[in-house]
């Protein structure tokens, strides 16, 4: 099963209630663009921080350009997570497939 999905086709989970956008880029990096609802959970506190995480949920993991929300989604599913993707390109890919009035960096 491909654990990746595109920026435009995550944009259509966003309204979801049942899935969750997980942001796991750094607070400097929060700071310059997000994307409106996510869940704010450093790549380095997910491990400590699994408790926000409830297995039952659906996840769109991301980062800048998808390497860290990939290695996120690995850790998730050797932990017993089922529903996890990785947002591919990360915020970078969404900013330019579907938000272009996002500040890119």
């Amino acid at each position: 099963m491909d654990k990746e999905i595109s920026a435009a086709d995550a944009s259509k989970l966003l309204s979801r209630a049942d899935t969750v956008f997980l942001d796991v880029r750094e607070l400097d990096e929060l700071a310059i663009c997000s994307i409106a609802g996510a869940r704010h959970i450093p790549m380095t506190e997910i491990p400590v921080r699994m408790s926000e995480i409830p297995k039952e949920g659906s996840y769109v993991v991301f980062c800048h350009h998808g390497m860290r929300s990939m290695k996120v989604l690995e850790f998730l599913v050797e932990r017993g997570y089922e529903r996890v993707m990785n947002m591919r390109g990360g915020i970078d890919a969404w900013a330019v497939s579907v938000d272009p009035e996002m500040r890119r960096y």
